[in-house]
């Protein structure tokens, strides 16, 4: 999934360079760079991370707000657009489990027993392979 969102850079109050880095769709995020590509790595690292949490917990990714209506409170801010891939963010980052409970024939039950099969690991497996043939499809 790719997400596209506003942010807002900053300059730093001692004018060194660097910037401080908000994102108005994302409550509470604030991150930032002694250069501008490094607050705008940070800014990135920090709304994939923000977007990653909020999709663990069971919520939705935030609507993002039109970049013409976001405005720098202070001078000299600049309004910009990120691009997340929060597909590879998760891939790398993702920590969550969720348990699921399935039903299967109980001869297979059987059959997996006897195997030694970790049931898991076969669906993760599995539901990992249908997801890449769909993201490359």
């Amino acid at each position: 999934m790719k997400l596209v969102y506003p942010i807002i850079l900053t300059p730093y109050e001692d004018h060194s360079g660097g910037y401080v880095v908000t994102a108005p769709d994302m409550p509470g995020l604030a991150t930032g760079g002694d250069s501008l590509a490094e607050a705008l790595d940070m800014a990135k690292d920090a709304a994939s991370g923000w977007v990653l949490t909020e999709l663990e917990e069971g919520r939705h990714e935030p609507h993002a707000t039109n970049i013409a209506d976001v405005k720098p409170e202070e001078p000299g801010g600049i309004v910009t657009l990120i691009s997340l891939d929060m597909d590879a963010y998760a891939e790398k980052y993702g920590k969550k489990s969720v348990r699921k409970n399935v039903t299967i024939p109980a001869w297979l039950d059987t059959f997996g027993e006897q195997q030694g099969i970790n049931y898991s690991q076969v669906l993760r497996e599995g539901l990992e392979h249908r997801y890449n043939e769909l993201q490359n499809a």
